[in-house]
């Protein structure tokens, strides 16, 4: 038998539980959360921006704000939901009171930039995130469903 010792032991049994603990999902959530949900929008569709808001809204119906976790990540064309005088701001406002995040994707907003020559205004109540796409993998990796209404 091969010996490991005590700290060699201690190491390995740390890094087998890491795979684990990345599935207990991303910092800050609540303590009681027990479903993950990311909502994708990469198109600059209002229709589409409200359907991506009704799924978010009814989802928090069904399981309540404490038991899930809901981030949407707009990047694309998407990034439209989150600029600022969106008709759809008061409803932003009013899932962020509810614990919904939303993430917007700077490698679009640098280019939205550098294309027009003007700052995008982004929606205060978003958060950005350095690439959209990026962000859904470090959700999905947490264990987030990933869905794009």
């Amino acid at each position: 038998m091969i010996g490991i010792g005590r700290r060699g032991l201690g190491a390995a049994l740390a890094a087998s539980a890491l795979p684990v603990a990345a599935k207990v999902g991303m910092p800050g959530e609540g303590p009681f959360v027990e479903h993950r949900l990311a909502l994708q929008i990469s198109i600059p569709s209002p229709a589409r921006q409200t359907e991506l808001l009704n799924v978010a809204y009814n989802v928090l119906t069904y399981y309540g704000p404490d038991k899930v976790a809901i981030e949407i990540v707009a990047f694309s064309g998407g990034i439209e939901l989150l600029r600022i005088g969106n008709k759809e701001t008061p409803r932003i406002a009013g899932l962020k009171r509810q614990g919904v995040t939303f993430d917007a994707c700077m490698n679009t907003i640098h280019t939205i930039e550098r294309t027009t020559g003007k700052p995008f205004p982004r929606n205060p109540m978003s958060r950005p995130v350095p690439a959209g796409v990026v962000q859904l993998m470090t959700l999905n990796e947490h264990g987030y469903t990933i869905i794009r209404p």
